[in-house]
């Protein structure tokens, strides 16, 4: 089977990024990805989970699907180190309940992507059903944040060619990730930055959270920020990772 990389070009677009176009396993739920295969699919809808460049840039993303204790930390620790353009998946069924968190994320500065609304799995459900729900979170996301989201993480990060053909219908761009913090399991502080920063590379967007699973995160995220940026790192935000490169197809084995 032969896999492929592609890489793009000046223009934000969903297919200027490496993508993925489909998980061999529905339940695949936070899994190590050292390696991630890449299919080639025409003009299929896919999901952004890297993006190739030559700039040191990495995005650090967050999930919130619930709980009012872990998010308002995090973001005190990403204003104190003077990370101002995080992005954040955020629940609308949890946005709904603290508006006032959505407001603090964006005044300091963050962006703020789709979770969908009830937190389950998309490949589990009707075509109609899935629809529905990223039309629900949207309205409701908008209406709390006076934004429109243009990423979806769907619920577990799990998806199918159906969820992303639906989202692509609905103009969404499906974002995965390349880094997996494991944050929400609470291995140690220590863990949680090796996890991040051992195999931080240009172009990674990083996957952690801000629920109240994620205990050890914001006790983390001070060495994470430190160490990336003694390494050359710059922070950005998924739409400014999103920008830019030269156009490139490489067939890996």
């Amino acid at each position: 089977m032969n896999f492929f990389w592609i890489w793009n070009a000046k223009r934000i677009k969903r297919y200027s990024v490496i993508i993925l176009a489909a998980l061999f396993t529905a339940g695949i739920l936070y899994v190590e990805r050292t390696q991630i295969p890449v299919f080639s699919t025409g003009e299929k809808p896919v999901a952004i989970y890297k993006v190739e460049t030559e700039d040191k840039d990495i995005a650090l993303t967050f999930n919130i699907s619930w709980g009012e204790e872990r998010a308002i930390p995090i973001l005190d620790t990403l204003k104190e180190n003077s990370v101002s353009n995080a992005t954040f998946f955020i629940s609308a069924a949890w946005a709904e309940r603290h508006p006032e968190v959505v407001e603090r994320i964006l005044e300091d500065g963050h962006e703020i992507g789709s979770h969908g609304f009830r937190h389950d799995h998309y490949t589990q459900w009707e075509d109609e059903n899935i629809k529905k729900d990223i039309l629900t979170a949207h309205e409701i996301i908008k209406k709390v944040s006076d934004t429109t989201p243009q990423f979806l993480r769907p619920p577990n990060g799990n998806f199918d060619d159906r969820v992303l053909t639906i989202a692509d219908k609905l103009d969404y761009d499906v974002i995965h990730w390349s880094i997996d913090s494991h944050d929400w399991l609470n291995p140690g502080v220590d863990q949680i930055v090796e996890n991040v920063v051992g195999k931080a590379a240009p172009g990674d967007i990083v996957l952690m959270h801000a629920s109240d699973s994620a205990k050890q995160t914001a006790e983390a995220l001070p060495e994470i920020i430190d160490q990336l940026s003694n390494g050359g790192f710059n922070f950005v935000s998924l739409s400014e990772l999103m920008t830019g490169s030269e156009t490139t197809t490489q067939e890996v084995d």
